[in-house]
C-alpha cells in the first residue's frame, strides 16, 4: 500500500529525497508522514503534514528537512539537506487512509528505507 524510496549513502552536509507512494484502493489520504529508527533506539517522528499541507519537524531536523505531498501522485516527499551522522536510520513513511467512502481511515506504513550518513 506505501512504498518507501530514496535512501542511501551520503556524505555529511549532504542531501537526499525520500519518496513514499501510495497505492492500491484508496478515496481519501489523510495526515501523512516520517519516522526513523536508528539501532537500538525507538521510532520517532521525523515530520508530518496534513492533507492541508500543514507540517511539522522534530526538532532535531528543523529547518535541515521539508516534508511536501503531491495529492494527485498520492505521494509525500521528504527533501532532506545538511545531513549529519545522527540522521542515520532506517525511515519509514506513514499514512492514515480511507480505502473507500464511508470507510473509517487505517493507518498503513512503508516497507522502510535506510539513510546511513557517513564520511
Amino acid at each position: 500500500q506505501l512504498q518507501a524510496y530514496g535512501g542511501g549513502l551520503v556524505r555529511p552536509g549532504g542531501s537526499l529525497r525520500l519518496s513514499c507512494e501510495a497505492s492500491g484502493s484508496i478515496f481519501n489520504i489523510n495526515d501523512t508522514g516520517w519516522y526513523r529508527q536508528a539501532p537500538g533506539n525507538q521510532r520517532e517522528l521525523v515530520s508530518g503534514i496534513t492533507s492541508g499541507g500543514i507540517t511539522k519537524y522534530a526538532g532535531s531536523v528543523k529547518g535541515r528537512f521539508t516534508i511536501s505531498r503531491d495529492n494527485a501522485k498520492r505521494t509525500v516527499y521528504l527533501q532532506m539537506n545538511s545531513l549529519k551522522p545522527e540522521d542515520t536510520a532506517v525511515y519509514y513513511c506513514t499514512a492514515n487512509i480511507v480505502e473507500k467512502a464511508g470507510w473509517g481511515p487505517d493507518d498503513y506504513w512503508g516497507q522502510g528505507t535506510q539513510v546511513t550518513v557517513s564520511s
